[in-house]
């Protein structure tokens, strides 16, 4: 399911207009990137939690020339889903 998939679903389940439902969409998406970028973790009940995670700086290797790069650290999001969820999907 794409982002046009997501909006046309939600559209009907709610019985609203496709551009509402865009609106919807958007203003959730846009919440949770926005609590992420403060550091906050997102919860949903049942669904799954959002949060961002530090991931260390490490060495890697360039394929191509087989030499040695340094990777610097950096935050990153994470999604850990919840039991419902796990449930649903086996």
């Amino acid at each position: 399911m794409n982002k046009a998939e997501l909006i046309e679903a939600v559209a009907i389940e709610c019985d609203i207009t496709r551009p509402a439902a865009a609106r919807a969409v958007d203003s959730v998406l846009a919440n949770i990137e926005r609590t992420l970028k403060k550091g906050d973790e997102v919860r949903l009940l049942g669904f799954g939690t959002f949060s961002v995670v530090e991931r260390a700086a490490r060495k890697g290797r360039n394929l191509k020339t087989n030499e040695t790069i340094d990777i610097p650290a950096r935050k990153i999001p994470k999604f850990a889903a919840g039991k419902n969820l796990k449930d649903s999907v086996e």
